[in-house]
């Protein structure tokens, strides 16, 4: 037997492939346990929040909670299934509950990808080495939230459409109404996922079409998936997709995110790349691969050159949906042909061995580490105003609030006796609010008689913000709290 023989076998042991995936899950977990994003993220303390209204009240919201200034504004809690699930996590272990919770979604979603590259490709190493890429390019940019349980359903949707492909059956295809009603009710992105059965019953029905009519490019993938079924499946999608407590409201919602301009200026994430940073050069080169990798088949797929380019339109438009092309490109460069192809042959018993020696290994590193309760604490109280907000209780002021925008969503859950004056659910105050809003915080002229500050008792802001600079000379304000990152005034009545 040659050595590079006896190399290939080694590979191809078991016990090895066991070894690679407990090393996958214990970088992800160990990246978790130091970047702290599952307690860091702004949007996480409302999330929480609202998880806790929905198991006390036992009711869905249906209006603006936890806010003054768009106490009556229609808003629909559409990540409710997450947020009850993210209640008793903090519940049973206060701080540490967050940051485990959101390790094990982070870890989740590691182990979706991994798996759905291996079931796409076929070829365990390629796939786990294209979901370490995947990772380094998506999986650190935002902190675990709702999005998580939309890429762990995408990865699903994915591998039933090239199924259905590879098979010419739509069988793979029959699960996916499951899978929407469970996403219908964790992230209203789950129309993402519609957009893409829809792409892949229309271009099945093209080519088709195409065919019978003899235009059909010989260069171009036949068709071999049945025509009616897809758009059958998809029909009963959407109707999965209105099983949850707001209904068919919910695409009405989804309209309405759509058609909002003014947070796409407001919020980093929501904006265009800017490539300063290392993952977003990532992004761009799992897309051209994956653009490479389809020009380089002897035949072209027309609906894997179509989702490519659906999904480079929207990521490249937000940083928050990286994730889109990241997961769309490792896919197709998965499905690349070869002729080593192999039955993936991890039995339930070896994720089970994985499974096992990563807790024990995550357990080694959490205790080397400080994501502990003290830890934690430490780390939210350096990002949001915990010394600001005790030194209210000691010593209230009367309201209303007036508040920084990254600080609404931890205010809601730490301080909940003052109601916020906005906070991150942007889709709940409007484009008219959130530009007034933008515009007073950055300390534009409009500031002196903007509403909400006029009419603010307390104000709490960020120090560095312009806002904060420009009220210290108020005199409509006094300063009775300062620390190194927060502010507080409250009003010469």
């Amino acid at each position: 037997m040659s050595a590079a023989q006896e190399i290939l076998d080694l590979f191809r042991l078991r016990a090895l492939r066991i070894f690679a995936i407990v090393l996958l899950i214990l970088g992800v977990g160990s990246e978790c346990f130091l970047t702290k994003l599952s307690v860091l993220d702004p949007d996480i303390w409302w999330h929480l929040s609202v998880g806790d209204w929905i198991v006390q009240h036992r009711a869905f919201p249906h209006n603006g909670i936890f806010s003054r200034t768009a106490a009556d504004h229609s808003w629909m809690a559409y990540s409710w299934g997450y947020e009850v699930l993210l209640s008793p996590a903090y519940d049973w272990w206060s701080f540490m509950g967050l940051g485990l919770f959101g390790t094990a979604l982070t870890i989740a979603v590691a182990m979706a990808v991994f798996r759905m590259l291996y079931r796409i490709s076929g070829r365990f190493w390629v796939a786990w080495a294209l979901s370490i890429v995947a990772y380094l390019g998506f999986l650190f940019n935002i902190a675990p939230r709702p999005v998580f349980f939309t890429v762990i359903l995408y990865t699903i949707l994915l591998t039933q459409l090239f199924e259905a492909q590879h098979t010419g059956q739509a069988r793979p295809l029959y699960w996916l109404p499951l899978v929407f009603l469970i996403w219908a009710n964790v992230h209203i992105q789950f129309v993402y996922g519609l957009a893409v059965i829809g792409l892949f019953a229309g271009m099945n029905l093209l080519k088709r079409l195409a065919i019978s009519s003899r235009v059909y490019p010989d260069y171009l993938q036949p068709s071999s998936v049945p025509v009616m079924e897809p758009f059958i499946v998809l029909a009963c999608c959407v109707v999965a997709g209105c099983a949850s407590p707001y209904s068919f409201h919910l695409y009405q919602h989804a309209i309405v995110i759509s058609r909002s301009k003014v947070m796409y200026s407001m919020i980093r994430e929501l904006q265009a790349l800017s490539f300063a940073f290392f993952h977003q050069w990532i992004e761009l080169l799992l897309a051209v691969t994956a653009y490479f990798a389809l020009g380089w088949k002897k035949k072209l797929d027309p609906f894997k050159l179509a989702l490519l380019i659906f999904a480079s339109v929207f990521a490249f438009r937000t940083w928050r949906d990286t994730w889109f092309i990241c997961v769309t490109a490792a896919a197709i460069i998965a499905d690349f042909p070869s002729t080593e192809r192999e039955t993936p042959s991890i039995r339930l018993s070896g994720w089970a061995t994985a499974v096992v020696a990563s807790i024990f290994l995550l357990l080694l590193t959490l205790r080397n580490t400080d994501f502990n309760q003290r830890g934690l604490d430490h780390a939210i109280s350096g990002e949001y105003p915990v010394d600001a907000v005790n030194f209210l209780r000691r010593n209230p002021v009367g309201g209303p609030l007036y508040n920084s925008f990254d600080w609404g969503g931890f205010l809601i859950f730490y301080m909940p006796e003052y109601p916020v004056s906005m906070d991150g659910r942007t889709d709940l105050y409007g484009d008219a609010m959130d530009q007034r809003y933008h515009a007073t915080q950055e300390a534009e002229p409009s500031y002196l008689t903007d509403p909400i500050l006029n009419e603010a008792g307390v104000v709490l802001l960020k120090r560095k913000l312009p806002i904060a600079q420009m009220l210290l000379t108020d005199r409509r304000f006094r300063v009775i709290y300062r620390d190194e990152i927060a502010l507080v005034l409250a009003r010469n009545w």
